[in-house]
């Protein structure tokens, strides 16, 4: 199981992919041809046929639940998997509370290490870069709608 979360833009924006996605550190991105032959070399990627949608997402991420007690030690698991229930509804109510978790994630790495999935499917590591990626996407789009789905 996993958190898919996205952001909707009130101006719409066309979005084409590569269609290559890979799954790493408990998080499924999509990458350049460019990544994949560098992670790859020599072999062909299976690539998604994508087209482009004017659907208003501005950016969208997924991490596994296995993460989620990480999450909940650093102050932000219902900002993440729980907004709706808190009155969270944009990305600018996201701002605050996602860069003071990150910040704790950061200070204090081994605390949060601890929390690492001993399955070995999500990490630190993912979980700060998730983090990271969405609070860029809420600062760069404060106005864009909230849309989760676990």
């Amino acid at each position: 199981m996993s958190l898919d979360v996205w952001l909707v833009s009130k101006s719409p924006s066309m979005h084409k992919g590569s269609g290559i996605f890979v799954r790493e550190n408990g998080e499924t991105k999509e990458i350049s041809r460019e990544e994949w032959d560098a992670k790859f070399p020599g072999r062909e990627p299976v690539i998604a046929e994508t087209a482009e949608i004017d659907d208003g997402i501005v950016y969208e991420a997924n991490i596994t639940n296995n993460l989620r007690e990480m999450a909940i030690e650093a102050g932000i698991y219902d900002f993440l998997w729980r907004p709706e229930e808190i009155g969270v509804k944009t990305a600018n109510d996201l701002i605050e509370p996602l860069t003071t978790g990150l910040k704790k994630l950061t200070d204090d790495p081994d605390k949060y290490k601890a929390f690492n999935p001993p399955n070995g499917w999500g990490s630190y590591e993912g979980f700060v870069g998730f983090v990271s990626h969405y609070l860029d996407a809420c600062r760069a789009y404060p106005n864009a709608t909230i849309g989760i789905w676990r």
